[in-house]
């Protein structure tokens, strides 16, 4: 390859880097469980930035309910950031010639 195709190349891995980090800042996601009893919001780094649980699910004194409805709500928002991320990961790397086949651990 070429000096200036290497040096093109890593021009754009940096801008894509950037704009990942961009599109993993603008991320948020929220779920729920148990017909919303339990609601979850959560932004790309994965931190729960909003947990609402409405007063319903303590009337029943349910210790083990709760925990799992918690579970629930926070493992799917977790996986949704995953697929957002993975999805604009693939848009971003679709412009990079060689990129957008490659398997990333933890990306794809």
């Amino acid at each position: 390859m070429e000096v200036n195709a290497i040096q093109q190349m890593l021009s754009r891995l940096r801008q894509v880097q950037e704009d990942l980090q961009q599109q993993v800042n603008a991320v948020a996601v929220e779920t729920s469980a148990g017909g919303g009893m339990v609601t979850v919001k959560m932004n790309g780094q994965k931190q729960i930035v909003d947990l609402r649980i409405e007063p319903e699910v303590f009337a029943s004194k349910d210790q083990e309910m709760l925990q799992d409805l918690v579970r629930a709500a926070v493992n799917e928002a977790s996986r949704r950031v995953d697929e957002e991320l993975a999805s604009q990961m693939k848009n971003l790397a679709g412009g990079i010639p060689g990129i957008a086949g490659m398997k990333i651990p933890g990306l794809f």
